[in-house]
C-alpha cells in the first residue's frame, strides 16, 4: 500500500540528487510511490535508483508531450493520484516544486508546508517561517497535504525495494496550460548545481565588484569543488548573475559547508542558507549578523583572508 506520493525530480532525463532525499524523507509516512512525469521510457531508466531508495511503487505518466507545458502536467497527475489515494504529496523545494505543491494543495483542499527540513511519522514537519527567523513544527491539514522538502536537508539512506512500474494517464493539455515555445538553458559551467551542491561559497556586497567574485570567490569555490552563490545585494549591484542568488527571494541551499564572504547576514539571506550544516563567515564588521549563525567566523579583510585560505586548500 502506498502511503505518500513523491514527485521524482529530474531534468532532461537526468535524475537529480534531491530524489534520493525525497524518498528517504517520505519513508517517515510509510511506503512511498515515486511519480515520474516525463518522456516515454523515463521511469524505466530511473527504476533501479528509485528502488534503491525505497520506492514501493513507480507511477509513470509518460508522453511525447512531456516538457511542452509548464508545471500543469505534474500538478494534474499529482492531484488525480492524491484525490484517488488520499495520501500526502512530497516534492523538492525548488521554484517549480513550491509552485506545484501550492497548486496541488489548493486543488485537493489540503494544506501546504514549504521548505521543510524534517518530516515526522505523525505527518508533522519542521520548517522555517518569517524569513527564516524561526524554526517551527507544524502539520498540514486535509487528506493530501503537500510538503516541499529543502534540498540538502536530509541525508539519503538506501532502503532496497522491488517496485513495479505502473502506467498512469498523462493529462491532456487544456486552454489554461502555459505552453513552452522555446527556452535557452542557463550556463552553469563545470561547477555543481547550486541547490544540490555539498559546498557553497557565496559572496556579498563586501566583495565589491564582479572582479572580486572572479578573483576571490570563484577561486575558493573551485579549490573546494563548490558551487558559487551570491547575496541579493551582490546581485542587485551586478556583481554576479541573479540565477546564483541565495536567500528568501533567491534559491534555498542546505550544503554541508557554506562559506560567506563579505555577507552581512540579513534575515532574507539567512532564510536561504541557515540550515547549512556548517557555516564559515568572513567579514570585516564584527557586529555583522552572519556571525550569529556562523560555526566559524573570521573578522578581517576578505581580500586577504580568502586568498590565503584558498592557497592552503590547494595544498591539502
Amino acid at each position: 500500500m502506498t502511503d505518500v506520493l513523491v514527485l521524482v525530480d529530474h531534468t532532461d532525463g537526468e535524475l537529480k540528487n534531491t530524489t534520493a532525499e525525497l524518498l528517504t524523507a517520505a519513508r517517515a509516512f510509510g511506503t512511498p510511490a515515486a511519480v515520474v512525469v516525463g518522456k516515454p521510457g523515463t521511469a524505466e531508466s530511473f527504476a533501479e535508483t528509485l528502488a534503491k531508495y525505497g520506492a514501493g511503487e513507480i507511477l509513470a505518466a509518460e508522453s511525447d508531450e512531456a516538457g511542452k507545458h509548464l508545471i500543469t502536467p505534474e500538478v494534474n497527475v499529482l492531484v488525480g493520484l492524491a484525490s484517488e489515494r488520499q495520501v500526502p504529496v512530497l516534492v523538492a523545494a525548488s521554484a517549480a516544486g513550491k509552485e506545484i505543491a501550492g497548486r496541488v494543495a489548493a486543488l485537493t483542499g489540503s494544506g501546504v508546508l514549504s521548505d521543510v527540513v524534517e518530516i515526522k511519522d505523525d505527518r508533522s514537519a519542521v520548517y522555517s517561517i518569517f524569513g527564516g527567523e524561526f524554526i517551527v513544527e507544524g502539520a498540514g491539514y486535509g487528506a493530501s497535504p503537500a510538503y516541499s522538502l529543502r534540498p540538502g536537508s536530509v541525508d539519503p539512506v538506501e532502503n532496497a525495494a522491488s517496485p513495479s512500474v505502473t502506467a498512469v494517464e498523462f493529462p491532456a493539455a487544456d486552454e489554461t496550460s502555459v505552453e513552452i515555445v522555446s527556452f535557452t538553458p542557463a550556463e552553469g559551467g563545470d561547477r555543481p548545481e547550486l541547490t544540490e551542491a555539498k559546498i557553497v561559497v557565496s559572496g556579498g556586497r563586501g566583495v565589491a565588484s564582479a572582479e572580486g567574485f572572479a578573483d576571490v570567490v570563484e577561486p575558493m569555490a573551485d579549490a573546494l569543488g563548490a558551487a558559487v552563490g551570491a547575496s541579493r545585494a551582490a546581485v542587485d549591484a551586478d556583481y554576479y548573475p541573479g540565477q546564483f542568488q541565495v536567500g528568501q527571494t533567491g534559491k534555498t541551499v542546505s550544503p554541508d559547508l557554506y562559506v560567506a564572504l563579505g555577507i552581512s547576514g540579513a534575515i532574507q539571506h539567512k532564510a536561504g542558507m541557515q540550515t547549512s550544516k556548517t557555516v564559515v563567515a568572513v567579514n570585516k564588521d564584527e557586529e555583522a549578523p552572519i556571525f550569529e549563525i556562523a560555526d566559524f567566523g573570521v573578522v578581517g579583510d576578505l581580500f586577504k583572508v580568502a586568498p590565503q585560505a584558498t592557497e592552503e586548500i590547494k595544498k591539502a
